[in-house]
């Protein structure tokens, strides 16, 4: 295939990726569970600590870490959380993906905590946070993009911007062909 051709194939696939975001039927709430013990907030909840202590959050990522808006860092949190902040910026021309491990591991290391559950955040939670979840299901729990944008659009309105889904296009194809190479990844 040429570069052209793949760059035409990889945007079909990004615009299928857009219809079944556009699907989703679900308004913008605050907060939802998007997979057992794992959120996706925005900057109000994140913010918030009573209501982050009825719900029982233990881990938050920042996906807007020091961007306008978007306080927070392990002091204002205290013994509370456990707290990751991500310096994501959401524009076309941001590489989330150089976060896309770490916060995966961030994100399974607070679940397999002691009655974990993790908060991931931006300031709206539709893109930046949507995305960094995405990854995760799909290094963590072996998803594939498609089934976990499918799965994640049960659960919340979300809409990472058409440079994260390229971003997490490419992840996936990693991931395949390493998966491809040795089935225990």
């Amino acid at each position: 295939m040429s570069g052209r051709e793949q760059q035409q194939y990889d945007l079909v696939l990004i615009k299928e990726l857009e219809i079944t975001l556009d699907s989703c039927t679900l308004g913008l709430a605050a907060v939802d569970e998007v997979w057992p013990n794992l959120f996706i907030g925005n900057i109000a909840v994140a913010q918030n600590k009573k209501t982050l202590s009825k719900l029982g959050i233990t881990h938050i990522l920042n996906a807007a870490h020091s961007k306008q808006g978007s306080i927070g860092d392990q002091s204002f949190y205290g013994n509370a959380c456990v707290y990751c902040g991500v310096p994501g910026e959401d524009s076309d021309h941001f590489d989330l993906s150089q976060y896309f491990k770490s916060a995966a591991d961030f994100i399974h290391k607070g679940l397999k905590y002691d009655h974990g559950k993790v908060l991931v955040h931006c300031i709206m939670g539709m893109s930046r946070s949507a995305t960094l979840v995405l990854a995760y299901l799909m290094i963590r729990q072996r998803l594939s993009l498609q089934d976990a944008v499918k799965h994640v659009v049960q659960k919340r309105a979300i809409y990472p911007n058409r440079n994260f889904l390229m971003l997490l296009h490419k992840l996936g194809e990693q991931l395949a062909f390493k998966r491809k190479m040795c089935p225990l990844l």
